[in-house]
C-alpha cells in the first residue's frame, strides 16, 4: 500500500498518462517530480498535482540526455528525500510508412522512447539498489510485443524497452533485491500523443479502437508501483494482441495490413497547428486527455479483474470445489 508523503518522479508527466498518473500519486499526499520538456504543461501538471493532495517539483527535462536525468534525479531527492517511485513514461514518434522517416527523426524518436526509459531506469536504481527497496514501473504497449504499420519508431521502442526490463529484472533476481519492477502494457489511450506527434499522414492520428482514457493506465501504474506484478495487462485488446502474436503472428501480419492504416486515422483533416513535439516541445498546456473523450472507456472490466486476480482464482476455486462436492454426494 502507498505510503502518504511518499515520494514519485514520472517522466513525461506534462501530459497523457504521465499527467494523470502524476494525479493519481498526488491523491495520495505524494510528493512528486514531474519531468518533462514542456514548461506550460508541468506548470499545469503541478496544479493538478498540489489540488489532489500531494506536492509538486516541476523539472523541464529532456529524457534522451543522460546528464539530465540524473541532475534532476538527485534535485528530487535534494527537495524531497530519498525516491520510492520510478515511473518512466515520456516517449515521441513519428507517425509515417518507415521509408518516409528521415534518419534524424527516427534517431531522436528512439532516443526519447527507448534510452530516454533507460536513463531513467539508471538514475532511479543507482539510488534504489544500495538501499535495497524502491519501485520501477515501465510504461510499456501491447506494441512490446506485436508492432503495427505507420509506427516503426514506436513499436521499435516498445520492444526494447520489453527486452531491457527483462535483462534488467534477471539482474536483481540474481542479486536477491528487494526492489520492485513492473511493466504496463497498454491498448490505445485517449492521450496528447495524438495532438502533437509528428505525423506525416493526411488525416488526424488516432489510438487503434477501442480507446481508453489515460486514468485507466494511470490506475495501473499506481497499482504496479505498490504491488508486486512483473506485467500488468490492461484491456481484452492487449490480451488479444499478445496471445495472437504468441499463437499466430502471421495471422496478425496480414490482418493489421488489411486494417492497420484506417484504423490509426480519422476522417478528418490534419491541423496543422503545433502538431510537432519531436525535436521541441509543443509547449502549452493541453492536460492529460486527447480529442477522443467520447470514444474511450472510462473502466477496463478485464484490468479490473486483472488487479483482483487472487479474489477471482479463489472463486473459481470454491466454485470448483462446491462443484466436485456436489458431483461426489450425487455418485453416493
Amino acid at each position: 500500500m502507498p505510503n502518504r508523503g511518499e515520494v514519485v518522479v514520472i517522466t513525461g508527466a506534462s501530459g497523457g498518462i504521465g499527467r494523470a498518473a502524476a494525479r493519481r500519486f498526488g491523491a495520495d499526499g505524494a510528493r512528486i517530480g514531474l519531468i518533462a520538456r514542456g514548461r506550460r504543461g508541468l506548470e499545469g501538471a503541478a496544479r493538478e498535482v498540489e489540488q489532489a493532495g500531494g506536492e509538486a517539483m516541476m523539472l523541464p527535462v529532456d529524457v534522451a540526455d543522460h546528464d539530465q536525468v540524473e541532475a534532476a534525479a538527485s534535485s528530487v531527492e535534494d527537495a524531497f528525500g530519498q525516491i520510492d517511485v520510478w515511473v518512466n513514461v515520456a516517449m515521441v514518434t513519428v507517425y509515417a510508412e518507415f521509408l518516409d522517416i528521415e534518419p534524424a527523426e527516427y534517431r531522436r524518436s528512439t532516443e526519447v522512447s527507448y534510452l530516454g526509459m533507460v536513463w531513467g531506469t539508471r538514475a532511479a536504481l543507482q539510488r534504489m539498489v544500495p538501499r535495497d527497496r524502491g519501485s520501477l514501473v515501465q510504461v510499456c504497449s501491447a506494441m512490446s510485443y506485436r508492432g503495427i504499420p505507420l509506427q516503426s519508431p514506436y513499436c521499435g521502442a516498445k520492444h526494447a524497452c520489453k527486452g531491457f526490463t527483462e535483462s534488467v529484472i534477471t539482474e536483481l533476481l540474481h542479486h536477491k533485491s528487494k526492489v520492485q519492477v513492473s511493466m504496463i502494457q497498454l491498448p490505445g489511450v485517449n492521450t496528447t500523443q495524438f495532438t502533437w506527434g509528428r505525423t506525416k499522414l493526411p488525416k488526424q492520428t488516432m489510438p487503434v479502437p477501442p480507446i481508453y482514457q489515460p486514468e485507466v493506465a494511470a490506475d495501473a501504474v499506481h497499482y504496479a508501483a505498490h504491488h508486486k506484478r512483473r506485467q500488468v495487462y490492461v484491456g481484452i485488446p492487449t490480451v488479444m494482441n499478445i496471445l495472437g502474436e504468441r499463437v499466430a503472428p502471421w495471422v496478425l501480419d496480414r490482418y493489421l495490413a488489411k486494417t492497420g492504416y484506417k484504423s490509426q486515422m480519422t476522417d478528418h483533416d490534419l491541423s496543422p497547428e503545433g502538431h510537432d513535439n519531436l525535436f521541441e516541445p509543443v509547449d502549452e498546456d493541453r492536460g492529460s486527455h486527447g480529442p477522443f473523450d467520447q470514444k474511450a472507456h472510462e473502466v477496463s472490466p478485464q484490468y479490473e479483474l486483472a488487479k483482483r486476480r487472487g479474489v477471482v482464482l479463489a472463486g473459481i476455486g470454491a466454485a470448483a470445489f462446491t462443484a466436485g462436492a456436489a458431483a461426489l454426494r450425487a455418485t453416493r
